[in-house]
């Protein structure tokens, strides 16, 4: 695999992490118990840390990643162990193949 490829998977990892652990550890001005400013939403986090988000989100795919390249050398799961559907019509198998 080259190096690009890496790079570029280990990054879709990283976004798909990021998406995972955002929701984690946030509270709002209620559940923290600090007063809101006028229009404020709701929702809006007490404690955004956008720098700790992003480190677990990059350990996080660095696990994944981790698991897809050993899949990758190893060969653990082909896309025919992902077949759920059986064999397509018309595409006969041949017995003892």
């Amino acid at each position: 695999m080259k190096l690009t490829s890496i790079i570029a998977i280990y990054l879709l990892f990283v976004a798909l992490s990021l998406f995972l652990v955002l929701p984690f550890g946030i509270k709002t001005h209620d559940e923290a118990g600090i007063g809101k400013v006028t229009g404020q939403a709701e929702s809006a986090p007490a404690n955004f840390r956008p720098g700790r988000i992003a480190l677990r989100a990059m350990t996080l795919a660095a696990v994944l990643f981790g698991l897809y390249y050993a899949n990758y050398v190893n060969g653990w799961i082909g896309a025919q162990d992902l077949n759920i559907f059986g064999t397509p019509p018309g595409s006969e198998e041949v017995a003892g193949a």
